[in-house]
């Protein structure tokens, strides 16, 4: 009786989120994230709080790179064992946004992380993924989750605009043999370069330090043509009282806290110029 229970549960969420994968471990992790929320109380945290605890929390885990990038339909990819930058900064957010609204199911997870990451929350083919980081912010933005505060701040309109995508089609495999889909995607590189967009610039970071929250999150533009932002992470305040950098890194290939504030590291990268800060709104 107690199997006939289990595989009907589990075929339920299959009917509920068909386009889902990786049900075994990533359940257990998502199961330990609320877990370890319920014994450090971060329900009661404000939701920046929550972030840099769950994003923490993934300390040492593995970067690994194209994770969403996978063959046939586009569907809801979960791989809690392995992150790329942006993957990691979406499931601190989603994690903290369940633990705050109290809904800490592994069917509430995926339905949050499917808000996030999809154009309106929903999952519509390639083109519906959030590809550009600044369109993941804006379409955020208008569902209520986060708020681009780098303009209230003192940001400068930045010069770059999207479209490496199109311009790289046969960087990806989805819109390299599909006309539809790389059509569709140049109309979004087109709405995303009709938006003003603010930044600052690398050199004047820790000029603007004290205007950073810990939680926030932090996406660094680029200088290569077409990108809109190189590299996204948590902003956390260590002991020295300066902002650090929470990031899946490939430098160590881990998840980690750079030992240099955020503003000394940016100023060694090159490609990158400057940041966006993002304030994460509570659920």
């Amino acid at each position: 009786m107690k199997l006939f229970i289990i595989i009907f549960l589990l075929s339920g969420l299959s009917s509920i989120f068909p386009q889902s994968v990786n049900m075994s471990k990533d359940q257990e992790i998502c199961t330990g994230k609320f877990s370890f929320a319920v014994a450090e109380s971060l329900k009661y945290k404000p939701v920046n709080e929550v972030i840099v605890a769950i994003g923490k929390s993934f300390i040492g885990v593995d970067y690994v790179a194209h994770t969403l990038e996978a063959e046939g339909d586009e569907r809801l990819i979960i791989n809690l064992t392995g992150l790329d930058c942006t993957t990691f900064i979406e499931n601190a957010l989603v994690f903290a946004r369940c633990i705050k609204s109290g809904h800490t199911s592994f069917e509430d997870y995926q339905k949050e992380l499917t808000k996030v990451r999809y154009r309106g929350g929903v999952i519509n083919k390639y083109p519906s993924r959030l590809h550009y980081f600044s369109d993941w912010i804006y379409d955020n933005t208008v569902k209520g989750i986060v708020k681009d505060i780098t303009k209230d701040i003192g940001g400068k309109p930045c010069p770059n605009k999207a479209g490496f995508m199109t311009k790289n089609r046969d960087k990806y495999a989805q819109i390299s043999r599909n006309d539809e889909f790389h059509n569709e995607v140049k109309k979004i590189e087109d709405s995303i370069n009709a938006r003003p967009f603010y930044y600052i610039p690398k050199s004047e970071v820790k000029d603007f330090e004290n205007k950073i929250s810990n939680g926030c999150l932090i996406a660094i533009t680029s200088s290569l043509q077409g990108l809109d932002i190189a590299h996204v992470g948590i902003a956390v305040k260590m002991e020295d009282g300066r902002i650090h950098f929470l990031h899946a890194s490939t430098v160590g290939s881990k998840v980690q806290i750079t030992e240099q504030p955020l503003a000394d590291y940016l100023l060694k990268k090159k490609g990158q110029t400057g940041i966006l800060v993002i304030q994460p709104l509570e659920p």
